[in-house]
């Protein structure tokens, strides 16, 4: 099916606009003899991250730790990865780039799905500080949190390319877009407001921005009807309505249907005129399955009942550790508590150690990383210091702080 007919739109070393694609804010660490391109380079960075490897215990829509075939933030970021490479390279785009912005794109996401980013949002809002999303918050991590030891043990910031950050920042799958036509112009990233403000500067970017919807649409329900969620007979009411609709029979809704049909749909339709896109016909079938997605499963009591679960533990953590901010000398306290709650303030106190400026406690010389937290002219350091410290944490290590906590 290869038609490779956006060949000569690939974010390659013949693109107009590739130098500033692969510009890097700072001077590149580098290892003698390295053979990986500029974006393979920003690849193996990321999943060689601390925060990529926290995604296997980060809830994707449903958390049920105890259940190893439900989907969780790590399978989605495989799919999403899988999806957008076989698109790009039968398109002829930059299978490289498409990858790494793949395995990037959700690395800032919270703990606990989309509901955690809601509660985050309201202790944030409480503070004065933006609304977090994280598609923004993904960028903020690959940009000054996720760090990389050189061989002399020196930690630097992972300092991806240009393409690669955008491509993250500009990921937003939550928008119908029939057509994704990319951003012909190079941007400030920092200037983004809100989630989807803009399309990605590549086509590689659209293609990831269009796999991320493909990923989730039947991998949740699949999910559903594992946890008894969805009826089978709910499952076939809906694959009804798409037969209806679609020339292309459904015989059963899966993933691997779902994925496939999606997939050469998107192939077929794109072009360089309109962009990276979907034929009417997909489009109505991807808006009917979202649809009955949000009815029947992401909208749910029992979902608002986890909601309610989930913002008991982080208000509760938040507010742990910001009382010690009324403390007189609030490092010392910490670390004479830190007996009674070792993983908690032993890790919060790590997390400082990496990326804050405190009074009167010099910096380890081996972190050549940027300071995000001014704890000396920042009034508001130690509220951005929690708020980043508990959107990494992983579900199973958040709880087991919060069970930390209550325990005597």
């Amino acid at each position: 099916m290869s038609n490779q007919k956006f060949i000569n739109e690939a974010m390659n070393e013949n693109h107009p606009q590739y130098i500033m694609a692969i510009h890097r804010e700072g001077d590149l660490y580098q290892r003698r003899n390295d053979l990986r391109s500029p974006f393979g380079r920003d690849y193996t960075r990321i999943i060689f991250s601390e925060a990529y490897r926290r995604l296997k215990h980060k809830t994707q829509v449903f958390f049920a730790v105890e259940n190893d075939h439900i989907c969780t933030r790590s399978e989605h970021v495989n799919l999403v990865e899988s999806i957008s490479y076989t698109i790009a390279l039968e398109l002829g785009l930059n299978t490289e780039l498409t990858k790494a912005i793949a395995v990037g794109h959700d690395l800032g996401h919270a703990p606990f799905g989309h509901g955690g980013e809601k509660i985050i949002t309201k202790i944030a809002e409480k503070y004065g500080l933006s609304t977090f999303w994280h598609e923004k918050n993904s960028l903020h991590f690959v940009d000054n949190i996720e760090l990389l030891e050189n061989n002399n043990h020196d930690l630097h910031n992972l300092n991806l390319t240009y393409a690669v950050r955008d491509g993250i920042i500009s990921h937003c799958g939550e928008i119908n877009q029939k057509y994704i036509q990319r951003r012909k112009d190079v941007i400030d990233l920092s200037c983004y407001q809100y989630a989807g403000e803009y399309n990605p500067f590549t086509y590689e970017g659209c293609v990831v921005k269009m796999a991320d919807k493909i990923a989730y649409l039947a991998r949740d329900i699949e999910d559903a009807l594992t946890l008894h969620i969805l009826s089978l007979e709910e499952v076939n009411q809906l694959k009804e309505q798409m037969n209806q609709l679609s020339s292309y029979q459904f015989h059963s809704i899966n993933n691997g249907s779902i994925v496939n049909y999606f997939i050469y749909d998107v192939i077929e339709n794109s072009s360089i005129e309109k962009g990276i896109g979907l034929s009417d016909e997909a489009l109505s079938i991807m808006q009917t399955i979202m649809n009955f997605n949000y009815k029947h499963i992401y909208q749910i009591k029992r979902v608002e009942v986890h909601n309610n679960y989930v913002s008991l533990i982080l208000n509760a953590i938040f507010d742990f550790l910001h009382d010690y901010g009324e403390k007189e000398d609030m490092i010392a306290k910490l670390q004479e508590d830190q007996q009674c709650y070792p993983k908690l303030i032993g890790t919060y106190l790590q997390w400082l150690e990496k990326y804050a400026k405190l009074e009167n406690i010099p910096r380890d010389k081996k972190y050549k990383n940027k300071i995000i937290y001014d704890f000396v002219n920042d009034s508001l350091a130690l509220e951005k210091s929690i708020l980043d410290y508990l959107a990494g944490m992983s579900d199973i290590f958040i709880i087991q702080v919060f069970n930390e906590l209550i325990s005597f």
